[in-house]
């Protein structure tokens, strides 16, 4: 039985208490997860601070930069157990696994020690009413001690994405992975250990949220900042917590996404996009698109082709070349999905595809499997299309104009992402420069560059991150202004 320990000031730490991590495909044990007390989080964060007042607090750039560098090698190297690891914790494709978590987990330290070197600071200079001039320069420093909380849904890409900056701006981290998925977060702290990371940089601690390792880290006193991804409730639990010492925050959370199809898009190209968007690791991603709004000329068409593609969609084991879905994160979870299927049926929608489980006649049958879901003919109002689902479930629903479009999509407290789908390019810049959210794509989804800013508006977060917006949040910037006296005149 595999052992994923806590991970403290360099050292590898056992607990009394230990958990079961479950393989999602069929119910087994992957391995014994150690939670971490009260006094291990308070340990690592003492060896945080020891360490950005040791050695680690001198480090330049260049420096952290090329540490960066090394991590994202080590993980390439150790691309297999990597690989493995993900798909025990969360049963998703090995073509998903392969070709976006464990590549884009080593691409964001790249990319963050890319940008440490690079990004310019401010410079001016100010000239004075009597003559004199200044010159005011930003000088970026670490904030401390960041409190590092994680999903279960992406955990590698999501877990790197808030590791790599805090380490690229000289912070110590105490990350937590969560309780679904600490594999690949546990062969990081192995990373750091190969490549040579002083102790206390970065600490990682295992459990769960209330009265657990989560509460430890966003309650505690000398943590300088907290960066979170997941649930909006729990989100909404954290800042209370932060309030108490006015802490930095970033916070990536829930949506309901939508997605817009005018009639004059590519269809073909089009319906492979909504496949992935809808359905993209069992619908389990933040930017997955849950209402769908079809121009009626092609409504019923979108239909029929979104229906048949999603009953010829192949569940199967995480290796298996042609499996394209894999299951629900948990037991749990699955009871919140079906919950909401049957919920759907109480609201009078139409069930175009799935809405149950699956059966297959082996070991899968004791996994956490749904059916891919395509439903209808649901109000606007309905709450399975107000609150989030988080599964592979969309509503698809006619539209007949562009501004009502736009405020039906736009009627939601969430504000993550959107997707228009039109080949009409003034249209496409209307629409998705209407659309209330932090991301907003045409003619594509998922589409990705490091550096732009990621986040969401109202209950889906507070804050951006990529680029120059996550070295903003994991600094703080000192302005030194300088005066300088005038020439002497002769």
């Amino acid at each position: 039985m595999k052992q994923y320990r806590n991970y403290i000031n360099g050292e590898w730490r056992e607990s009394a208490r230990r958990f079961d991590d479950h393989n999602p495909v069929d119910g087994s044990v992957v391995a014994q997860v150690h939670e971490a007390d009260r006094q291990a989080v308070d340990d690592a964060i003492r060896a945080g601070h020891a360490a950005i007042t040791g050695d680690w607090g001198r480090t330049s750039p260049t420096e952290r930069a090329a540490l960066l560098n090394r991590i994202a090698d080590e993980i390439d190297r150790r691309q297999a157990d990597f690989l493995e690891a993900e798909m025990a914790d969360t049963g998703k494709p090995f073509s998903m696994a392969s070709t976006i978590d464990i590549p884009r987990g080593a691409a964001n330290f790249r990319a963050f020690a890319d940008l440490i070197k690079t990004t310019p600071l401010e410079c001016f200079q100010t000239d004075l009413p009597n003559g004199a001039k200044a010159l005011n320069y930003t000088v970026r420093k670490p904030l401390g001690v960041v409190g590092i909380i994680s999903p279960w849904n992406l955990p590698l890409l999501l877990f790197t994405w808030k590791v790599a900056p805090a380490l690229a701006c000289g912070n110590a981290v105490v990350a937590k992975p969560s309780e679904e998925t600490p594999g690949t977060a546990t062969l990081l702290a192995e990373v750091m250990e190969t490549v040579g990371l002083p102790p206390g940089v970065f600490n990682l601690v295992h459990g769960f949220g209330p009265n657990s390792a989560g509460e430890f880290i966003t309650s505690h006193p000398d943590i300088d900042a907290i960066t979170f991804t997941g649930e909006s409730r729990t989100g909404t639990a954290i800042m209370h917590a932060a309030a108490e010492g006015v802490k930095p925050i970033s916070f990536e959370l829930g949506g309901k996404n939508a997605a817009i199809i005018f009639a004059d898009c590519d269809f073909d190209r089009m319906l492979d996009g909504m496949m992935r968007a809808i359905f993209l690791n069992a619908g389990q991603v933040c930017l997955c698109s849950e209402r769908v709004y079809v121009e009626r000329p092609i409504y019923e068409k979108f239909c029929e082709a979104l229906t048949q593609r999603v009953r010829d969609l192949r569940l199967g084991w995480p290796n298996d070349n042609d499996t394209q879905m894999g299951p629900l994160i948990s037991a749990e979870h699955r009871e919140k999905v079906l919950s909401y299927f049957q919920l759907a049926r109480e609201e009078g929608a139409r069930f175009l595809a799935g809405g149950g489980v699956p059966e297959f006649g082996d070991d899968r049958d004791n996994g956490y499997w749904v059916e891919p879901t395509v439903i209808a003919d649901l109000s606007d109002n309905a709450r399975c299309l107000t609150e989030e689902v988080f599964g592979p479930i969309c509503h698809v629903a006619p539209f007949d104009t562009e501004a009502e479009v736009i405020a039906r999509a736009n009627n939601t407290r969430y504000g993550l992402a959107a997707t228009t789908w039109t080949s009409n390019l003034d249209r496409a810049h209307r629409v998705s420069a209407a659309m209330n959210v932090g991301l907003s794509w045409v003619n594509s989804w998922f589409l990705r560059d490091l550096r732009t800013p990621f986040g969401g508006a109202g209950l889906s977060g507070i804050g951006r991150e990529g680029g120059t917006h996550s070295l903003n949040f994991y600094s703080e910037l000192t302005n030194v202004c300088i005066q300088l006296d005038p020439e002497p005149k002769t």
